[in-house]
């Protein structure tokens, strides 16, 4: 399960009451943890080094499909985000978060991998497939 960032916990709120506006960005990009964030943007250990970065994904429905499901209503990702090979070890993957900027940014939303994965120097180039991040809310 996932859980929505302090930034965008707010703006929701700011929308629902309050008449502002929720823009959605053109482009979100996924980030790699190996220490779980919070809600807390620039929370939790990201990858670094090893020609890590943080991957660029088009907001739309091929990437982003329409939410499924009530009680709970889910959201996951349509194709899979493949980062590139690395050059240095990474660690364990055990998390992600989703960012409106290729680096620092507002945390989106963040949440654990079903299952951690170590990525070391020479591993083909890490890819998550649908459902690796899953956004639910009850």
């Amino acid at each position: 399960m996932a859980s929505f960032g302090d930034f965008e916990e707010a703006a929701v709120l700011n929308a629902v009451f309050g008449a502002s506006a929720l823009g959605a960005a053109a482009t979100h990009y996924a980030a790699l943890y190996t220490v779980t964030p919070t809600d807390v943007s620039a929370s939790g250990t990201e990858v670094s080094g090893g020609s890590y970065a943080r991957v660029a994904i088009t907001n739309n429905a091929t990437n982003w499909p329409a939410a499924t499901g009530t009680n709970p209503t889910s959201k996951a990702n349509g194709v899979a985000i493949t980062f590139p090979a690395p050059t240095a070890n990474w660690g364990t993957i055990v998390a992600y978060a989703i960012y409106d900027a290729a680096s620092t940014g507002n945390e989106i939303v963040w949440g654990a991998l079903t299952v951690n994965k170590t990525v070391n120097n020479g591993d083909a180039a890490p890819s998550f497939a649908i459902g690796a991040l899953v956004i639910t809310l009850d």
